[in-house]
């Protein structure tokens, strides 16, 4: 089914019920086919008064709508909503912050929250292949400045300088392709080797600063180092590419969302590597792909709080 190309055509496409259907059937099923999300049956039919689909087989919630089986699952808010709040994350350079779209949709700033971590997860597209080539790896600290810390919180807060208080992240690009960024526990040589092992390939050429847990690569990988105290870029020698991810992830941060708390911070590093990875796209194709990708995902409010007996993941 053809989506939608702009802004100005999404609002008017999905502002049809009927559309929305369509465009969630086509994105669920290739051949159009509704299918019963809990036996998979193709034995249904739709209840048109109560827009709603029926299967025949016998068993619980028999019952559905196309928002089971997807991060839609148990939201009061129309298709028509979800829809927009997704072509709006996905195409908004520095993000969209819940306040935003809670105005933009006329509902409240919870449930926009909501929407968003839940828009997130779709976002997350991971993948097993290593990275090869030239890749360039390098860690940042996200976290508030303390000048701009009430007294309380900022005593509180930092215990000493630099990187005290802050949340470590480690990103790995690949030139000319895709971008990585995760969460980690600390920056020690153990840590940076391990992943460095995890996501490139043997052999591969890698281009990093001088930050001495990164010593020892060579032994695997053609290591070339960049000195940052002397220059930035020597020949083809630098890190330019991951530190323009890093400035567009903090100025997404800083000017959006204001404030990330550690335990959801890699649901923004999916979103921002989500639109740096398919920058090259149309709002249509980077919209289309996230609408993808909402099927057999979920995350209640429980879940995002930890209102669930489990605390929310660390990473």
């Amino acid at each position: 089914m053809e989506t939608p190309k702009t802004l100005h055509e999404a609002v008017k496409f999905f502002s049809d019920l009927d559309n929305c259907n369509r465009y969630m059937i086509s994105a669920r099923w290739s051949d159009g086919q509704v299918r019963c999300p809990t036996c998979g049956s193709e034995k249904v039919t739709y209840l048109a008064n109560a827009r709603l689909w029926k299967c025949y087989n016998k068993h619980p919630r028999a019952k559905f709508s196309l928002k089971v089986g997807t991060i839609f699952e148990d939201s009061p808010l129309g298709l028509d909503k979800w829809m927009m709040a997704i072509w709006l994350i996905a195409n908004c350079k520095n993000g969209i912050s819940s306040c935003e779209l809670a105005r933009d949709l006329g509902i409240t700033q919870k449930s926009a929250w909501h929407m968003l971590q839940r828009i997130r997860l779709a976002m997350r597209v991971g993948s097993f292949e290593k990275m090869g080539g030239e890749v360039e790896v390098d860690e940042t600290y996200i976290g508030g400045k303390a000048r701009f810390m009430h007294k309380d919180r900022r005593e509180k807060m930092i215990k000493g300088r630099g990187s005290v208080g802050k949340v470590a992240v480690m990103g790995l690009l690949e030139r000319n392709g895709k971008v990585r960024a995760k969460v980690i526990g600390d920056t020690s040589r153990e840590t940076l080797h391990g992943e460095v092992k995890e996501h490139v390939e043997a052999g591969a050429s890698l281009f990093t600063d001088q930050f001495a847990s990164y010593r020892g690569l060579e032994q695997e990988y053609i290591h070339n180092v960049i000195n940052h105290a002397e220059k930035y870029v020597d020949g083809n020698v630098h890190t330019c590419n991951i530190d323009n991810f890093w400035s567009l992830l903090k100025r997404g941060i800083k000017g959006t969302y204001v404030s990330v708390e550690p335990f959801h911070l890699f649901r923004y590093l999916d979103e921002q590597s989500f639109r740096f990875n398919h920058r090259k796209l149309t709002d249509g194709q980077r919209f289309s792909i996230v609408a993808q990708h909402v099927i057999g995902r979920r995350l209640t409010y429980s879940e995002l709080t930890g209102k669930d007996g489990e605390p929310p993941p660390a990473v």
